[in-house]
């Protein structure tokens, strides 16, 4: 790898319970060139969470100070919960200032999505929905997918993603790429930390929620009138779910085919994005086109943050 990137780490949600996968996931960053500094975050604990409420905010408003250096890349350690109380705990004009249409990169997924929301919603910050220090770089095995769209992303002017999706018809939208794990959606709407973004395309992803919660969520979109506004759903992954024998053949391809039905847009399935291995760094925020045809879908998007390499 001929970059190198100052990589701060972040704990907004839970401390690192397998503490092993961390440090992989540090001595993988090392090994390739780059610069680890905030290891601290990683001995906190409150309760479930990687330090206080106080704490885990200043860790993020510590990015608007102009008296501390700012890194390349901004990385959440893990997910969990533990976002939601921090939302208004932001210094968003500070933020805002330093922040908005800086070369900075903050990634994460999962519970970090609250933040992204409450980051472009209040201050226009594009984040990034992407990989995490112990999920991601810290597995026993290293994704090469995850890994090498990840910097690629952060290297180029457009970035792409590809993906496989069947059952597709012929689709080509552009809009504002937004979105992350759906729960965490859900959960914001009707607050100030929600994104009020028309003609969008939304990309969602879960961990363990049954495909009737999964539907309800995405209902909870369609009635507060976000999801019929966006010119595509992309879905991505849905792991570690169950269903019942109550379900009765009902599954997540009868939630989507519902939810299309209902909302009256195209709902694009097999994103790589989400808790399992294999996922797109995918920009919050800015202006995406998305091609659909034959099968396969390509997604193009520029204007995202790109951290000067040294």
């Amino acid at each position: 790898m001929a970059f190198r990137y100052d990589i701060r780490l972040i704990a907004p949600s839970g401390y690192p319970h397998i503490p092993e996968a961390m440090q992989r996931g540090i001595e993988r960053l090392e090994a390739a060139g780059h610069r680890v500094d905030g290891v601290e975050v990683l001995e906190r604990r409150d309760l479930r969470f990687a330090g206080t409420d106080a704490e885990r905010a200043a860790d993020i408003n510590g990015l608007g100070d102009p008296r501390r250096p700012l890194p390349d890349v901004v990385l959440a350690i893990r997910g969990g919960y533990g976002a939601h109380p921090l939302l208004p705990l932001l210094d968003y004009d500070a933020l805002g200032q330093r922040l908005r249409g800086a070369p900075v990169a903050l990634i994460g997924h999962s519970d970090f999505t609250a933040l992204q929301c409450a980051l472009f919603a209040r201050a226009g910050i594009v984040t990034y929905g992407g990989p995490m220090l112990g999920p991601d770089f810290g597995a026993p095995e290293l994704d090469a997918f995850t890994w090498e769209h990840l910097w690629r992303t952060l290297r180029d002017d457009e970035a792409v993603g590809e993906w496989e999706a069947p059952g597709a018809g012929t689709l080509a939208a552009e809009g504002t790429l937004w979105g992350g794990n759906l729960a965490m959606l859900a959960g914001l709407v009707g607050s100030p930390y929600f994104p009020a973004i028309d003609g969008g395309l939304l990309f969602v992803e879960d961990i363990a929620e049954p495909p009737y919660r999964v539907e309800r969520m995405l209902y909870h979109l369609l009635h507060a009138g976000v999801l019929g506004a966006q010119k595509a759903l992309l879905v991505g992954d849905f792991t570690s779910y169950r269903v019942a024998e109550y379900d009765n053949g009902y599954d997540l391809d009868t939630v989507f085919e519902r939810i299309a039905a209902a909302a009256g847009i195209p709902v694009i399935r097999g994103l790589p994005f989400g808790h399992g291995p294999a996922k797109l760094t995918l920009p919050f925020g800015v202006a995406g086109r998305l091609q659909v045809a034959d099968g396969r879908a390509t997604l193009r998007f520029s204007g995202h943050p790109r951290p000067k390499t040294s």
